[in-house]
C-alpha cells in the first residue's frame, strides 16, 4: 500500500483561462448586431477550450442556435436600413472580389504553387514558431518568413478549373489569402505581448511558478 504525505498540485489546464467573449442568451455581444459563435464565447463551457468540446459546441452554434437567434436582431431592425445590392458599395465589394479570383485563375508563374502546399508551409511556420511557446527571436524570424511565403503566393499560386463551376481549389487560394494575412496579424498581437497569460507563452517573461 502507497501512503502519500505531500499533496498533489492540482491546476486548471491553460485552454480552460483563455477567456471568451461575453454572449447573451442569443450568442450576441455587448455589441448589438455582433454575435460570437463556438471558440469565440464563454457559453456552456465557461471559458475558450480546445478539442472536441470546441468543435461541438461550434457544430452546436452554427446548425442549432443562431439560425434562430438571429432573426431577432434581424426583426428589429427597419426595411430601410439594409443597403441593397444597388448600393455602391456592393458593387465596388463585388469587382473586388472578381478581380482577386481572376487573378488566382489567370496567374501563369514559372514555378507554379498549389493552395495546399502553400497552406502546409504557413502552418508549420506557425506551429514551429507561434505555438503555445514562442519567443520574440522566433517571432521575428516567423514573421519575415510569412511575409516572403505572402509574396509568393501572389506570384506563384496556380488554381485550375474556373470561376463558373464548383471549384474547391479556387476556395482554397480565396481562403489562404487571408490566413497568410491572419498568420502575421497573429505573430504581431505575440510580439506586442511580453508576458505569458492562459495559452500564450513567452519563454522570456516565464516565472519560477
Amino acid at each position: 500500500m502507497v501512503t502519500y504525505e505531500v499533496p498533489r498540485i492540482i491546476f486548471p489546464a491553460v485552454h480552460y483561462t483563455m477567456g471568451g467573449l461575453w454572449v447573451d442568451y442569443n450568442l450576441m455581444t455587448n455589441i448589438p448586431g455582433l454575435y460570437a459563435l463556438g471558440e469565440a464565447n464563454f457559453s456552456d463551457h465557461g471559458a475558450n477550450r480546445l478539442g472536441a468540446s470546441a468543435l461541438m459546441q461550434g457544430l452546436a452554434d452554427g446548425y442549432f442556435v443562431i439560425p434562430f437567434t438571429i432573426g431577432d436582431y434581424l426583426a428589429s431592425q427597419p426595411l430601410h436600413a439594409h443597403p441593397q445590392v444597388d448600393h455602391p458599395a456592393f458593387a465596388e465589394s463585388e469587382e473586388s472580389v472578381k478581380v482577386e479570383l481572376d487573378q488566382y485563375l489567370s496567374n501563369k508563374s514559372s514555378s507554379p504553387k498549389s493552395a495546399d502546399s502553400i497552406h502546409q508551409r504557413l502552418g508549420k511556420i506557425m506551429w514551429n514558431y507561434c505555438g503555445m511557446a514562442r519567443n520574440k527571436e522566433g517571432l521575428t524570424k516567423a514573421k519575415g518568413m510569412v511575409r516572403e511565403l505572402r509574396q509568393e503566393f501572389y506570384r506563384d499560386i496556380t488554381v485550375p478549373g474556373s470561376d463558373d463551376e464548383f471549384n474547391p481549389e479556387l476556395q482554397k487560394a480565396w481562403r489562404l489569402a487571408d490566413f497568410l494575412e491572419l498568420g502575421e496579424l497573429m505573430i504581431d498581437d505575440a510580439l506586442q505581448r511580453e508576458e505569458s497569460c492562459g495559452g500564450h507563452f513567452r519563454e522570456e517573461y516565464q516565472t519560477d511558478n
